[in-house]
């Protein structure tokens, strides 16, 4: 799936996308786990992958060219590019609280 999605909501606690075969409501400490930046994935790498402080909030978002947004985080993150497929994969998996 590399096309954007029919429609993009962006909430504080929530980026909800609609796709031609249904919606997906994206919570903002999932997005903010899955970030793929440089600094994130080094992190991961070396066994510490990043926890969302409790309350974090999506604060904004910005279309990178045809093929991704960039998501900025109440925690001043804003490195992160979230490719349409990860977007719509991350909406296939299951919401833990």
């Amino acid at each position: 799936m590399s096309q954007p999605p029919d429609a993009i909501e962006l909430r504080p606690s929530s980026l909800q996308l609609r796709w031609p075969e249904g919606q997906a409501e994206l919570p903002a400490p999932a997005l903010r786990a899955a970030c793929r930046c440089g600094s994130c994935r080094a992190a991961t790498l070396r066994g510490e992958p990043h926890v969302p402080a409790q309350g974090i909030r999506l604060t904004g978002a910005e279309p990178v060219g045809q093929y991704a947004l960039q998501l900025l985080f109440s925690d001043g993150h804003d490195r992160g590019i979230y490719p349409w497929e990860l977007l719509h994969a991350l909406g296939q998996q299951p919401v833990v609280d």
